[in-house]
């Protein structure tokens, strides 16, 4: 048994991988069955940048976060809250939106912002401790000037 286990597994993983880049039906808007929160970004000058992010809470969740999706609004985004938090790291397989990939530190500061490429497979990396991952379209960090140690905050 334990051989027929082990000579199906790259079948089941290949099977399993294959059914992974299929779209489902309707994904390409919000989902409605995840929860939503106010994002406040505040940057070292003191301004405020408002935010509506689904909170991706659980495991199946977060792997899906933003895949699919073929345009998001400016003032939208996802949230991925870490807990435990963790050294996370992010990939873009099967996610058609260029991203900036907020990593934010367990005291609710900005750890660093990376930049996700559409569909791939590079990993982009927190460079400390994570409490969460805000997820936003491609150069809004920039826009509104968000660096490390910038604060953030949302009702969990």
């Amino acid at each position: 048994m334990r051989a027929l286990r082990a000579a199906l597994l790259p079948l089941i993983l290949l099977a399993a991988a294959c059914e992974s880049t299929v779209a489902p039906a309707g994904s390409e808007a919000e989902d409605p069955a995840l929860a939503t929160t106010r994002v406040v970004l505040t940057t070292a000058d003191g301004r405020t940048h408002r935010y509506t992010a689904e909170i991706a809470a659980t495991p199946e969740q977060q792997a899906r976060g933003l895949m699919y999706r073929r345009s998001m609004p400016r003032d939208r985004g996802m949230i991925f809250p870490m807990q435990p938090p963790r050294r996370a790291s992010f990939w873009m397989q099967n996610t058609y939106l260029p991203l900036d990939i907020i990593f934010v530190g367990t005291d609710g500061r900005v750890l660093n912002v990376g930049r996700g490429v559409p569909e791939s497979t590079a990993f982009v990396e927190a460079v400390g401790l994570t409490g969460a991952v805000l997820e936003l379209n491609a150069g809004e960090a920039e826009r509104i000037g968000l660096k490390p140690g910038d604060k953030v905050s949302w009702t969990q």
